[in-house]
C-alpha cells in the first residue's frame, strides 16, 4: 500500500517507518511559518492564475480557503495531523479538506524546496525589522543616558586596570557606536535576504513561464534569484543572521560584563533596579546581577548555534538537501534569544542608578601620569622621553609612599628641571578630561558632538 498521506507518496509501495517519520518531520518547529507559508501561497496562486493555470473562480476559492486556514492558526483551532510532516504539508492538507480537489492545483510548478526558503526569507525579513526597531531603541536609551549623566567622571580601564579619567557618558556611547554598526550590518543582511527564490522549483526552475518579477513585487522582494540551483540551496542569509546575532550578543555580553563589575561592592559604580536583580536562597544580603549574567551566558549559546549550522552547510553538496531543514531551529531559537537579550539590556540601562560619588572616589592620582607626560611634551620634550620621565615620577612617588599629587616642585625637579610651578595645574581630573576635545574624545564638547552625530544618524531613514 502506497503512502498516500505524503505529498511525495505516489512513488512508494509501503508506508514510511514511524520512527523515520518522526525524525523527518519538522512541523513542531516550522509551524511558526504558517502565516508566511500562506502569504507565499496566495501570491503563487495569483502567479499561476496569471499564467492561465487557474481560472478566476479557482483562484478565488484557493485564496478564500487559505484565509480560512490562516484564521484557524491565529485562533489556535488548527489541528495538526500525524501525516503533517511540515507546515507546507499541513496547510495544503487542510486546504484540500476545505475546498476539495482545486487545492491540488496550487502546487503546480512549485516545490517545497523553493517554497520553504521563500517562507523563511519572509519570516526573517519581518523579524529583522523587529530587531532593528529594538536595536534603535537601545541606541536611543544610550544617548539619553549619556545626555543625562554627561558630568559624571569615572576611571577608564584598560586590561581592567585604572588607565585615564573619562566621562561615564564616554563609556555609554562606546556601546552606542557598537550598536550603530550592528544596526547597519543587519540592514545589509536584510537587503541581501530580500531576494525572491520562489519560481525556482525543485532544482531546474519553473516550466510554466510564471512572472517571477510580478511575484517578487507582490511579496515585496526587491529582486529575484538568477539561478534555480543556487536559489534552493542557499542558506547564506541564515548563516549571516546567525553570525550577526552572535556578534551583537558578544557586544551585549561585554556591556553586561562591565555592569556586573561596576555593580559589585568593590566598585559600587552602579546599582541595578530591583526588577532586574535577584537574591540568594541562602544569603539574605545578596543582590545578584543575574540578568546581566544571563546575557553573558546566552551569548555563548548563540555562538554554538552559529558554529553548528556552519558545520551543517560545510558538509552538504549543492542544491537542496534535507540537512538544510536544520536552519529553522537555529534561526528561530537564535532570534528569540537575541530579541530577549536586547529587550532586557535596554530596560536595565533605562533603570540603572549611577553612584557619582563612587565613580569620582575611584579616580586615582596615578591616572594623571599621562597628563604629566603631556605637560612635558608641551614644554618641548619628545614624547618618548616625556613618557620615561613621567614614569620616573611615578617611581619617585611610590618610593616616598605618597601620591604624585603630593610631590613638591623640588622633588619633581630631581627628575627633570623642565618642571615649573605650572605643573601643579595638571592635578585636576576635570581639566584632564576636558583636554580631549578632538572628535571622539571624552571632553564635554566632544561628547555632545558624538550625541548629535548619533541622533542625526537615527533620524536618517526614519530610524526614529
Amino acid at each position: 500500500m502506497q503512502d498516500s498521506g505524503k505529498l511525495w507518496g505516489g512513488r512508494f509501495k509501503k508506508t514510511v517507518d514511524r520512527e523515520f517519520h518522526d525524525l523527518n518531520a519538522s512541523i513542531d518547529v516550522d509551524k511558526r511559518l504558517y502565516a508566511e507559508d500562506i502569504q507565499g501561497s496566495i501570491a503563487y496562486a495569483k502567479a499561476i492564475h496569471k499564467a492561465n493555470l487557474l481560472s478566476q473562480e479557482e483562484l478565488r476559492t484557493i485564496i478564500e480557503g487559505l484565509e480560512k486556514v490562516k484564521t484557524e492558526w491565529e485562533k489556535g483551532q488548527f489541528i495538526i495531523h500525524v501525516q503533517d510532516e511540515d507546515i507546507h504539508t499541513a496547510n495544503e492538507r487542510r486546504l484540500s479538506e476545505l475546498i476539495g480537489n482545486v487545492a491540488k492545483k496550487l502546487h503546480t510548478g512549485r516545490s517545497r524546496n523553493d517554497q520553504t526558503i521563500t517562507d523563511t526569507k519572509l519570516w526573517l525579513r519581518k523579524s529583522i525589522d523587529e530587531l532593528l526597531e529594538k536595536m534603535t531603541g537601545f541606541v536611543q536609551i544610550l544617548i539619553n543616558r549619556a545626555k543625562k549623566d554627561i558630568n559624571i567622571l569615572m576611571p577608564g580601564y584598560t586590561h581592567l586596570q585604572r588607565a585615564q579619567p573619562v566621562k561615564w557618558s564616554q563609556w555609554l556611547l562606546s556601546y552606542a557606536w557598537y550598536a550603530k554598526v550592528d544596526i547597519e550590518r543587519l540592514e545589509d543582511i536584510r537587503g541581501r535576504s530580500n531576494v525572491l527564490p520562489l519560481g525556482s522549483g525543485a532544482i531546474a526552475g519553473n516550466p510554466f513561464q510564471i512572472d517571477r518579477h510580478s511575484l517578487a513585487s507582490n511579496l515585496n522582494f526587491s529582486k529575484i534569484t538568477q539561478n534555480s540551483m543556487y536559489a534552493v540551496g542557499d542558506r547564506d542569509f541564515v548563516a549571516e543572521f546567525l553570525f550577526w546575532s552572535t556578534l551583537t550578543a558578544i557586544h551585549l555580553s561585554r556591556f553586561a560584563e562591565d555592569l556586573i563589575i561596576y555593580s559589585s561592592e568593590e566598585f559600587g559604580f552602579v546599582r541595578l533596579a530591583d526588577e532586574y536583580s535577584t537574591g540568594s536562597s541562602l544569603m539574605p544580603q545578596k543582590r545578584n546581577p543575574d540578568c546581566m549574567e544571563l546575557i553573558r551566558g546566552k551569548s555563548g549559546t548563540l555562538l554554538g548555534k552559529c558554529m553548528g549550522f556552519m558545520a551543517t552547510l560545510k558538509g552538504i553538496p549543492s542544491t537542496y538537501n534535507k540537512d538544510l531543514q536544520e536552519d529553522k531551529e537555529a534561526l528561530f531559537s537564535t532570534f528569540d534569544t537575541i530579541n530577549s537579550m536586547i529587550v532586557i539590556v535596554t530596560k536595565v540601562l533605562a533603570t540603572v542608578e549611577v553612584n557619582q560619588r563612587k565613580c569620582v572616589d575611584a579616580l586615582a592620582p596615578s591616572m594623571l601620569a599621562t597628563d604629566l607626560a603631556y605637560y612635558l611634551v608641551r614644554k618641548g620634550i619628545p614624547f618618548r622621553e616625556a613618557h620615561h620621565l613621567a614614569g620616573n615620577v611615578v617611581v619617585l612617588a611610590e618610593s616616598l609612599g605618597v601620591s604624585i599629587f603630593e610631590l613638591t616642585l623640588e622633588q619633581l625637579q630631581t627628575v627633570s628641571r623642565i618642571f615649573e610651578d605650572d605643573v601643579m595645574k595638571i592635578w585636576n581630573f576635570t581639566n584632564s578630561v576636558e583636554q580631549y576635545r578632538v572628535d571622539g574624545g571624552t571632553s564635554t564638547a566632544a561628547l555632545k558632538e558624538q550625541i548629535n552625530n548619533l541622533q542625526s544618524w537615527l533620524q536618517q531613514s526614519n530610524r526614529v
